[in-house]
């Protein structure tokens, strides 16, 4: 798959993740946003009024550090396709 199709690929997904209105679980909200802002690029702090949230942000952003942002938007990809797929 070349960069465009993925960048493609990817913003189809987020989209696809906006659109939807019923409540995500929180592990895979977690993981969703640790991909996103490694795939974005997007290193800033977490920024709920909630300590304990940017805590579990901090570390969800910690456990995806070591891959690029490539690896991070097929990840979300497929997360997002296999929740689709899977959800009931």
């Amino acid at each position: 798959m070349t960069s465009e199709e993925l960048d493609i690929e990817f913003k189809a997904a987020v989209d696809r993740v906006n659109d939807h209105t019923e409540p995500f679980p929180a592990d895979f909200l977690l993981r969703l946003y640790a991909y996103y802002k490694k795939a974005t690029n997007d290193y800033g702090r977490p920024s709920s009024k909630k300590q304990i949230i940017n805590a579990f942000k901090t570390n969800a952003l910690f456990q995806v550090q070591h891959i690029s942002e490539d690896e991070a938007k097929q990840e979300y990809i497929n997360l997002v396709n296999n929740y689709f797929l899977y959800r009931k």
